[in-house]
């Protein structure tokens, strides 16, 4: 039987999800906040600025506290860096959330792109990629991009 990317998902999220609650929530929150770590180290570089704001968009998205954004950002960061593909994390994320929550994450991916001041093409690139998987509109795609940048 051939490891389709569903069981690779599951081997690789899910097992972490029964440390911070419902298993199917934690993978939900874990998908979205790898996505925008993803943007992060997308030009090669990890910046403080970036990772702040990655912080501050999972923390205020989710209601969580401190320590459960922290853990769930450090668990974003290795399952990011483990990962085979976006796809991981996009259908996750495209399945369970609206088109609304949608356009949203392609905003809080415009934040952390944004975050460190300059406009990267491999961000810009990865960010217009997500949107796709995401199956985010293009206009809405524009609008959330024109959000970030005038915040």
């Amino acid at each position: 039987m051939p490891f389709g990317l569903r069981d690779l998902f599951r081997a690789r999220i899910e097992p972490h999800a029964e440390a911070l609650g419902p298993a199917g929530e934690h993978a939900l929150r874990l998908a979205a906040a790898a996505l925008l770590f993803e943007v992060v180290r997308a030009d090669g570089e990890v910046k403080a600025e970036e990772r702040t704001v990655m912080r501050a968009a999972v923390q205020g998205t989710f209601g969580l506290t401190a320590e459960e954004t922290s853990e769930l950002v450090s668990l974003a960061e290795g399952a990011s860096r483990s990962a085979v593909s976006l796809y991981e994390f996009t259908h996750v994320v495209d399945e369970a959330f609206s088109a609304e929550q949608k356009k949203r994450v392609v905003e809080l991916l415009w934040l952390v792109a944004f975050a460190d001041g300059a406009k990267d093409a491999l961000e810009e690139h990865l960010v217009r990629k997500i949107a796709g998987l995401l199956h985010v509109p293009h206009p809405d795609f524009i609008d959330a991009k024109i959000r970030a940048r005038q915040r």
